[in-house]
């Protein structure tokens, strides 16, 4: 059985390459081609399963995921592949961040505006260089504020950045609300058990990225944005309640009345978004799939 490294990973898997993957994916989700049984959580969630079968091809992945949020990088997983020419083995945590990314970049090209050229970052761990990689992949930024509250994790995360996009200005910075001021784009991916801003502090017009919440009692959003954001899109509806504090709670509150799921937006032309537009992203095992496939395509290509 072949065994992938994340080195394997990230050389045969491109950002773009990864969004286009993702993107079908969830079209297929849309279209009732998957099987996505419920996550399995043990620990409390320390351990999480995830699954994902793709009738047409007959194909499957299993992702074994550990968290521990005072660790670096907080989630390290493994991906087991099965079908369409054999089994491999591949490293899940740079594929849980790449198919994490790669989600928002589709929903970022559905729902910001055209002509964003500023994004904010809010976090600085793990998942946060493949939220800039999947933005950057889909419009013109010119300027990214990198945002957290270790100032030096921040410095660090831009001239890592900065050396990859030498085109892209980047400023690191620990204000929040400073740096959301002027943003045309937000993505979060922090750990956050509280809101992370007010809405009153972002601009009128703004799409905002939400995926480092996953847990019930875990909230990176204010409810006054979901509240009053002109769309709010998930990547699937019962994980989304089953998972998402800020989207349990809202919806418990009676603030949010629709929820788009992504694949659905994909597959039915959706009206241009206006205002404030909001993706919350939990995961789920189609994503996992549609790296694992393109791996596994590189693979059968030799």
């Amino acid at each position: 059985m072949k065994v992938l490294s994340a080195e394997d990973v990230r050389r045969t898997v491109s950002m773009p390459v990864a969004i286009g993957a993702v993107r079908a994916a969830f079209l297929g989700l849309a279209a009732g081609e998957f099987v996505l049984p419920a996550r399995q959580v043990f620990g409390g969630g320390a351990v999480l399963v995830m699954s994902a079968y793709h009738s047409p091809s007959r194909t499957a992945v299993v992702k074994k995921i550990g968290i521990a949020l005072d660790q670096l990088p907080a989630i390290r997983a493994t991906v087991i592949w099965t079908g369409g020419g054999g089994q491999f083995v591949a490293d899940g945590t740079s594929i849980t961040t790449l198919r994490t990314g790669a989600a928002v970049g589709v929903a970022t090209d559905l729902l910001a505006a055209p002509d964003a050229t500023r994004l904010t970052l809010l976090g600085t761990g793990a998942q946060a260089a493949d939220q800039v990689r999947a933005v950057l992949a889909v419009r013109r930024i010119a300027h990214v504020a990198v945002t957290g509250r270790n100032p030096d994790r921040a410095t660090s995360l831009a001239a890592t950045l900065s050396a990859e996009f030498p085109d892209v200005t980047f400023t690191p910075g620990t204000s929040i609300d400073d740096a959301i001021a002027t943003a045309d784009i937000v993505c979060c991916a922090t750990s956050s058990s509280t809101p992370l801003f007010d809405a009153a502090a972002l601009p009128a017009r703004v799409h905002v990225n939400a995926i480092g919440a996953f847990r019930p009692t875990m909230r990176e959003l204010p409810r006054d944005l979901l509240a009053t954001a002109s769309t709010v899109m998930v990547d699937q509806r019962e994980a989304a309640l089953e998972e998402s504090g800020e989207i349990i709670d809202a919806v418990g509150a009676g603030v949010v009345q629709e929820l788009l799921e992504l694949g659905t937006a994909l597959a039915s032309p959706i009206p241009t978004p206006t205002g404030r537009t909001v993706f919350k992203s939990v995961g789920v095992g189609c994503q996992d799939w549609a790296i694992a496939n393109a791996l596994a395509q590189s693979l059968a290509a030799g």
